[in-house]
């Protein structure tokens, strides 16, 4: 069976439908918190590697001391050995530096359920997607940009990894989470709600936008 390890940086995130994508396909998932205190796991053995969101910025200096310049460095091992990474939100952020580019402060956040727009020729939902994101990715000259917005670079690849801007993995439940444990007040309750409300209603065709991710980032495998 081949294995899939998800890097998460919060309690309460989790892979999702991105997981039951992967599952679908023959994955066995190990989910890791990596953080300050935790040391970078083992690469042995692990077929391909998601790396989630956070609330941190990959520029913040603080973040990049405590932890993030070691994950920084346990990607970079992980794309020497050719492992496919999928990184979603910070997780593309982090491919964005990777790759030679850099990440800034975004003009305008988006957070909700927003469109995106496919480069011409790319066959991709274009949503609505649930982004949660106030960064955006200034690539490099390196990836191939395959959608953008209005406000952001929303998809790139860069050799044989996926970066996707917005929560390909998220549900009505895991919005929940995010939601409770949100102390900064900057989503209402009513906008929390009505966000939820969506993916609660509309959960089946998330789970083929799910889908659709993992395809695009390993094709039929």
């Amino acid at each position: 069976m081949s294995r899939a390890l998800v890097l998460r940086h919060h309690d309460e995130d989790q892979p999702g439908l991105i997981a039951a994508a992967l599952r679908g396909r023959g994955y066995e998932l190990t989910t890791y918190f990596f953080d300050a205190t935790h040391q970078s796991p083992s690469l042995e053995g692990i077929d391909v590697l998601v790396v989630l969101g956070s609330k941190s910025a990959v520029y913040d200096e603080r973040v990049q001391a405590a932890w993030f310049a070691a994950e920084l460095e346990f990607l970079a091992r992980a794309d020497t050995a050719g492992i496919p990474i999928l990184g979603i939100c910070f997780g593309a952020q982090a491919l964005c530096l990777l790759s030679g580019g850099r990440v800034a402060r975004a003009a305008e956040p988006e957070v909700g359920w927003f469109a995106i727009e496919p480069r011409e020729g790319i066959s991709f939902p274009t949503g609505p997607w649930m982004q949660y994101h106030y960064d955006d990715c200034r690539v490099s000259s390196a990836v191939d940009v395959l959608a953008t917005s209005p406000r952001a670079t929303q998809i790139f690849r860069w050799k044989n990894h996926l970066a996707v801007q917005f929560h390909p993995e998220v549900d009505a439940s895991q919005l929940e989470d995010w939601f409770a444990a949100d102390r900064s007040g900057e989503v209402s309750p009513e906008d929390a709600a009505a966000i939820v409300a969506y993916a609660r209603a509309h959960h089946q065709e998330l789970e083929g936008h799910a889908d659709e991710v993992v395809r695009l980032w390993l094709g039929s495998h």
